[in-house]
């Protein structure tokens, strides 16, 4: 029998007067990769901001391994092992590469895997150890992203959220 990592139940939600998600239902199995794929407006980054807590569903139920996360902080979900890769990055310009990862460092509250460190992202991204000294400000787009994913890989999530996960990687890195 498979776990439910998170699950999405009747989930309405939107911006303002706007509604852009209407009766949203999924779930991620553990272990288990799902995509949302759509044009521009479908609702995506909405959906993964409702997950995060940046936006307080209308209607429905948001639940990481059974537990209901809906309504809760986004400080408070991240907690509970949500990682997020944030559309635009979000890293902190006047931090260096390695201050922008130790500043996401969490321990591992429980799971399967080994513990997500400096070591395995400079493993991962090679080209961020050899940048770890330079300034956030100083990158380019690709090692911007890396550095965004590697601050989310940081937080040891039990579920890990990329909204546009391949912005301004290489072909290769991507791989």
């Amino acid at each position: 029998m498979d776990t439910e990592a998170l699950s999405l139940w009747h989930i309405t939600a939107g911006y303002g007067q706007s509604e852009v998600l209407h009766d949203l239902s999924l779930k991620v199995d553990d272990g288990r990769v799902l995509a949302l794929l759509g044009r521009n407006g479908v609702g995506k980054t909405t959906c993964i901001n409702a997950i995060i807590g940046f936006l307080v569903p209308r209607a429905g139920e948001i639940a990481l391994y059974g537990e209901t996360i809906t309504g809760r902080t986004p400080e408070r979900i991240v907690a509970l092992g949500v990682g997020l890769v944030p559309q635009g990055r979000r890293i902190f310009p006047t931090l260096t590469v390695r201050e922008n990862l130790t500043v996401a460092m969490r321990r591992r509250r429980e799971g399967k895997g080994p513990e997500w460190s400096l070591s395995r992202i400079f493993e991962m991204f090679p080209k961020l150890a050899q940048r770890q000294h330079n300034l956030g400000s100083n990158l380019s787009g690709g090692e911007l992203q890396m550095l965004a994913i590697g601050r989310a890989l940081m937080t040891n999530p039990r579920v890990l959220l990329l909204d546009e996960p391949s912005e301004g990687l290489a072909p290769m890195v991507v791989h």
